[in-house]
């Protein structure tokens, strides 16, 4: 479980993919103060788990199934890349709860200046802009971000210079992917709503119970 709050911006040193698999070896400063092995740790945003350690950097191994879902397999050793270790119990949670599995991979259309901030306009896939609100939080590369405007396939988010300076976003521009995952509390609202699952006949939630009570 991470939380959005990017702890520093790492650096992919190298890649190789191969028959076997694929790997990365990424360097970062705070976050191996207590690195260990088979820890979880986010990548723009990915939930992957590290497979070795060096004296600055850490290797994590990547699945067929990661590369097709996530941006990850456009990195080039140089990239930069927003780091956050798992959510220690009893941390502080800045942003909002995000679990690390990317929902879907959306792309910078448009950005421009506002007073002190910098907003970016993204477009993103019908997964992704079906929990998505106004006001509402969005993981964009790992970043908890919270969401200005929204359109039928595209929302935008304001960015403060702490987080452009702290993240990937001091170098992204219009036309760069980024990994996009939704706030997972809509994803259960939903599920409760429709009343999927094994005990579907026995559920009695419903639209109407949640205005009953306030939602």
């Amino acid at each position: 479980m991470f939380t959005g709050i990017v702890e520093e911006l790492g650096e992919l040193v190298n890649s190789q993919s191969a028959s076997s698999g694929t790997y990365l070896v990424i360097k970062g400063t705070r976050v191996m103060d207590d690195l260990a092995l088979g820890d979880s740790i986010a990548v723009n945003g990915v939930c992957l788990t590290v497979a070795r350690l060096a004296a600055s950097s850490f290797y994590v191994d990547v699945m067929p199934e990661t590369l097709r879902k996530t941006n990850l397999y456009m990195l080039k050793p140089g990239d930069k890349v927003n780091l956050e270790r798992a959510l220690p119990v009893g941390g502080r949670l800045g942003g909002h709860f995000i679990s690390g599995h990317v929902d879907g991979v959306g792309q910078i259309i448009a950005e421009k200046r506002e007073g002190n901030a910098l907003v970016k306009k993204i477009s993103a896939p019908p997964e992704v802009m079906r929990y998505t609100i106004k006001k509402g939080s969005i993981a964009v590369d790992g970043t908890s971000l919270t969401v200005v405007e929204l359109g039928k396939s595209w929302f935008t988010v304001s960015l403060i210079p702490h987080t452009v300076q702290q993240t990937t976003f001091l170098t992204k521009r219009s036309g760069d992917t980024v990994n996009l995952e939704a706030d997972m509390l809509a994803k259960y609202v939903e599920k409760l709503l429709r009343g999927d699952g094994p005990e579907k006949s026995k559920s009695s939630i419903s639209y109407a119970n949640l205005q009953e009570l306030g939602f």
